[in-house]
């Protein structure tokens, strides 16, 4: 159990919340205080968990002993938390063990090796928890890069993207910070899953460092997955594109299948078409 995670996530959640987004059958303590900050206070998140005010504040300090399934269970009812926040939760309190290895899986399930080559004209690769690509489309090298000519380090989502920024592809407009918080969030559910991969910290620390979007949503532990970003892409040879990038998480493995369309009809379409 990460005590001082597990407060800090509570916190930020809490921040985020309203008095407003509670459910209208819900009734909130009373207070004579005048409401300093928008989100909710800890004594009207421990009245709608039914835990004292006492325990609730102790959890968000970091003082608290590890709290039980029903707390927990109680404590993301009132936060409101998506389900891969109730995950995330329960990670940082302890109550699901890290996963036995110390790092991202290494073999690609033959299945999904057979799922990829069956994307047809469709770019796509699979990523594993760090977010390394690991397998790859012929689509996929002729849309983004060559992915053979690249170290395994470099072969990496985000140093990628990195890399790229501003000369192949970028966010469509609005949508600039969507592709950082996505990696946030599967990183900071990676690291909760292997707190001992050192790489993956590593990683975790390079992305903070050179990307603002990224460090803001880790600060603010974001965990709620994005499976679909719009971004904009500048090929060398089809032009301006304006492209969806979905990320499909396969069962009963640390892999994720990442593809690219773009939509019907569209110019972008029959450009991807041509790959």
């Amino acid at each position: 159990m990460s005590s001082q995670e597990l407060a800090d996530f509570l916190r930020r959640r809490r921040e985020d919340l309203r008095p407003e987004d509670v459910p209208a059958e819900a009734t909130l303590p009373p207070s004579r205080r005048a409401r300093r900050t928008p989100g909710l206070r800890r004594e009207e998140v421990a009245a709608l968990a039914q835990v004292s005010v006492s325990y609730y504040e102790r959890l968000e300090q970091a003082r608290a002993p590890r709290p039980s399934p029903q707390v927990l269970s109680a404590l993301a009812t009132a936060l409101q938390l998506t389900e891969a926040e109730r995950d995330h939760l329960a990670r940082v309190a302890g109550q699901v063990l890290p996963a036995e290895n110390d790092g991202a899986p290494e073999h690609v399930p033959e299945d999904a090796r057979q799922l990829l080559g069956r994307l047809d004209g469709i770019p796509a690769y699979i990523v594993n928890d760090r977010q390394d690509i690991v397998a790859w489309n012929a689509a996929a090298a002729a849309l983004i890069t060559d992915f053979s000519r690249l170290t395994p380090d470099e072969r990496n989502l985000t140093r990628i993207s990195t890399r790229f920024r501003g000369t192949l592809c970028t966010g469509a407009p609005g949508s600039e910070p969507d592709f950082s918080q996505q990696v946030a969030a599967q990183l900071r559910a990676a690291s909760v899953r292997y707190p001992t991969d050192n790489v993956l910290a590593e990683l975790i620390n390079e992305f903070a460092t050179h990307d603002p979007d990224f460090a803001s949503s880790w600060r603010n532990h974001a965990v709620r997955s994005m499976p679909s970003v719009r971004k904009n892409l500048h090929h060398p040879r089809l032009g301006e594109l304006e492209i969806d990038r979905h990320t499909l998480s396969l069962p009963g493995s640390g892999f994720s299948l990442v593809m690219y369309t773009a939509e019907a009809g569209s110019p972008s379409a029959a450009a991807l078409k041509s790959l």
